[in-house]
């Protein structure tokens, strides 16, 4: 009775304004369309039950992603540049690694980084794996060695009793590549669920009049092309500047991208597009790492990638709609970590 009733109303009050059933329709309809184009992020435990990743991998992973003693210096981590508490990235143009050295291209965020389809701008590393022995070894970064990281471990004997638990079975599991497999098993976890957008997807809640003129605009204007899926976006590699070319300062000459990889021709200025999941959380923007402002960002995709002067209106509702994209960020405890011991490397100066 009481349904029957709240229906009634609720009709009754739809007839009474048009405009509001107009726009409930034209919701119901863009939702239909989004429900193709994206899906949402599962939770932790999710993906945890779905890849059978054991809490011990998670565990050590969590303490290798902040543990110094991996870099030269004793001072550089995955953290460092992939921090969890500014969106999974630094937030500054390139990242400063070993010797204060600035790197070549901005950091991207750690956050969602196992829904793309590779690692890096330039899709260089396969899986979050690959891309972990990366950083490491980096003259740029933490300058470190495969044979120096496992010494290091071997050094201190909490390391060793945790890789034997999280590795069991394992002769002589204190390895360079068991130490990406805990990273990357921990950094597996580091997803955001639950953003406004999913609960969009899911028919929980509603998008505001410019977050769904956004969201239109997203997908109607040709955004979605590149930035579709789970991730909105890290799933293909597209040339920047398909239509016109930024500046210089955006799209520096010297780094041509995926070319640097596949020494092909059609991949010059192609990189990888940038997942878009909590995007309002991790300026500066593109792989140079020079545009601050996200409506900056927006306009200038629109020109350079889809050919579209965005107006103020358009670009306002864009920007809107991305921020919707931000879910809920991960709680991280930071750990405590096994102090060296006699045998543990000393650190090199900087």
């Amino acid at each position: 009775m009481y349904n029957r009733l709240a229906l009634a109303i609720s009709c009754a009050f739809l007839a009474a304004n048009p405009a509001m059933a107009d726009q409930q329709v034209v919701e119901k309809d863009l939702r239909a369309t989004a429900q193709n184009l994206f899906q949402p992020i599962p939770t932790a435990e999710q993906i945890i039950t779905e890849q059978n990743i054991s809490n011990d991998k998670i565990e050590l992973g969590r303490w290798l992603f902040f543990e110094p003693r991996l870099s030269a210096s004793h001072i550089i981590t995955c953290n460092t540049c992939h921090s969890v508490g500014t969106g999974g990235a630094d937030n500054i143009p390139t990242s400063i690694g070993h010797g204060w050295q600035a790197g070549p291209r901005n950091s991207p965020t750690v956050l969602n980084a196992v829904f793309n389809a590779a690692q890096f701008w330039d899709g260089r590393a396969a899986d979050l794996a690959a891309q972990a022995k990366g950083p490491v070894q980096a003259s740029v970064e933490m300058n470190s060695t495969p044979e120096h990281v496992v010494t290091t471990l071997k050094s201190i004997p909490e390391y060793v009793e945790f890789f034997q638990k999280a590795f069991p079975g394992e002769k002589d599991p204190v390895t360079f590549d068991n130490m990406a497999y805990a990273i990357e098993a921990f950094e597996k976890t580091l997803v955001t669920p639950n953003s406004r957008f999913d609960q969009f997807l899911a028919g929980q809640s509603a998008l505001e009049q410019q977050e769904l003129q956004g969201l239109d605009l997203f997908i109607n204007k040709g955004c979605v092309a590149c930035h579709a899926g789970q991730n909105v976006g890290g799933q293909g590699y597209f040339p920047f500047g398909v239509i016109e070319k930024p500046g210089a300062n955006i799209l520096p000459e010297g780094d041509k991208g995926r070319f640097a990889v596949t020494e092909t021709a059609v991949d010059e200025y192609v990189f990888r597009a940038g997942p878009l999941r909590n995007i309002a959380l991790t300026a500066p923007y593109f792989h140079s790492g020079q545009v601050w402002d996200l409506e900056q960002a927006v306009a200038i995709m629109g020109t350079s990638q889809l050919g579209h002067d965005l107006n103020d209106g358009e670009v306002k509702a864009i920007t809107a709609f991305l921020k919707t994209l931000t879910g809920e960020q991960p709680k991280v405890e930071y750990p405590i970590l096994p102090p060296s011991t006699r045998d543990t490397p000393l650190p090199k100066p900087m």
